[in-house]
């Protein structure tokens, strides 16, 4: 079931509140003499995405009904024929030292063939002589927002330090169904994992510079809790800067640790970037 309600999201948005207050109270502070500076990324990422879940099935040949560890995976190969949306950008607002930094990541894809890894029981692995196979329904909204502080700025180096909150909404479906030897079904499970959750995080960003050239070195990474356990996010790229902008490749993992079903989600994989400043 997903979570509706908790206890840590009207501290978690009063905290929010409070940390975007700051920065806008330092901008305003800091007078014309530092200009507004903005960064506006749209990007394609096209992850691979693992999932973990305790799920009960039925009996079965071979195997005990009951509780057992469900870990399966999608590929881009898997679902880009199945891709009905995706949105993806990466935004700031800079003035001065402060910051404001957001990233929003929508994708929405139906019906795709999932592989499942492992289904492990009390008894260990089910019998390799029951076939099985998956099919996913994924919608996702990851938003993220974290006002920062340039605490570090070199000739060859950048680095923000930053604390926010990430929000996560996700409604996905997980349909199994086995097989014995002779290809007949034996059994299925429809498992939900739809989560709704918000979390605050606190982590840094910034970038290796090499002066004389156009090529840098963006990096990522954040760590937090909340209604999740436990959820991280780290990328490292290297991008080439125009008169116009940036192109920026980088490989990126985003994680989470849920409460529900004791399930966990991590999306990894390449993304590409193009960035505009004014």
């Amino acid at each position: 079931m997903r979570q509706r309600h908790s206890k840590t999201r009207p501290a978690l948005m009063a905290i929010l509140a409070g940390l975007c207050a700051i920065p806008f109270s330092a901008m305003a502070a800091s007078g014309s003499g530092d200009p507004w500076q903005f960064h506006v990324v749209p990007y394609l990422w096209l992850p691979a995405v693992d999932t973990n879940s305790d799920v009960t099935i039925p009996r079965l040949r071979g195997a005990e009904s009951g509780p057992v560890r469900l870990n399966a995976s999608s590929t881009p190969d898997d679902y880009l024929g199945s891709l009905n949306m995706a949105f993806m950008l990466m935004g700031e607002a800079r003035k001065g030292p402060w910051s404001i930094y957001t990233d929003v990541l929508y994708t929405s894809f139906g019906n795709e063939g999932t592989k499942v890894r492992s289904v492990t029981g009390p008894a260990g692995s089910l019998s390799t002589e029951i076939g099985r196979k998956a099919q996913t329904d994924l919608s996702t909204t990851v938003w993220t927002l974290a006002p920062g502080y340039r605490a570090i700025e070199r000739d060859n180096f950048e680095l923000d330090l930053m604390a926010g909150a990430r929000y996560l909404t996700m409604d996905s479906n997980l349909k199994l169904t086995f097989r014995g030897a002779d290809e007949r079904i034996i059994g299925g499970r429809e498992v939900s994992l739809d989560q709704d959750n918000w979390d605050g995080i606190v982590g840094l960003r910034g970038q290796i510079l090499f002066p004389g050239t156009n090529w840098f070195v963006p990096f990522y990474a954040d760590i937090g809790t909340g209604d999740s356990r436990l959820t991280w996010q780290a990328l490292l790229g290297a991008g080439y800067r125009f008169d116009w902008g940036e192109v920026t490749l980088a490989y990126r993992a985003l994680a989470y640790e849920f409460n529900n079903n004791d399930a966990d989600l991590t999306l990894y994989g390449p993304g590409l970037g193009v960035g505009f400043r004014w």
